[in-house]
């Protein structure tokens, strides 16, 4: 069975690389794109077990992209959790609407990331 891969859609370099760090010492492949048109690019190849999107991207924001996956029958049913500085519930709210599992507030705790990632993936379908 192959390493399930994650794609870290985040245009801060420090987190994504540390997003990076965590997941890939957990045993998982870890893929970044810093913009939007970059992550839809690397969806299309590699189809990703799971999508940890930035809301403030600077070409789209991670809401309208987490709708466009979702309406994509190819990418609907890839996992998405939201990472953002946003910490409004009107915003946790909008993420969870539009078909995200999760939510988390950047800055983040280091073990709660990497608990939360491991249970989203025990969720994927199996066929995932």
């Amino acid at each position: 069975m192959s390493t399930p891969s994650i794609l870290c859609i985040e245009d801060e370099a420090d987190v994504s690389s540390l997003v990076s760090h965590l997941l890939t010492r957990e045993g998982y492949r870890v893929e970044t794109a810093a913009t939007g048109r970059e992550a839809m690019a690397k969806i299309g190849k590699s189809h990703p077990a799971l999508i940890l999107l930035d809301l403030m991207l600077p070409d789209i924001d991670g809401f309208a992209l987490c709708e466009i996956l979702r309406h994509d029958l190819r990418t609907a049913t890839i996992p998405i959790m939201l990472l953002s500085g946003w910490s409004s519930p009107e915003s946790r709210h909008v993420g969870l609407e539009l078909g995200a599992l999760d939510y988390v507030v950047k800055p983040f705790s280091p073990r709660d990331l990497v608990r939360r990632v491991k249970r989203l993936m025990e969720l994927r379908p199996a066929s995932a």
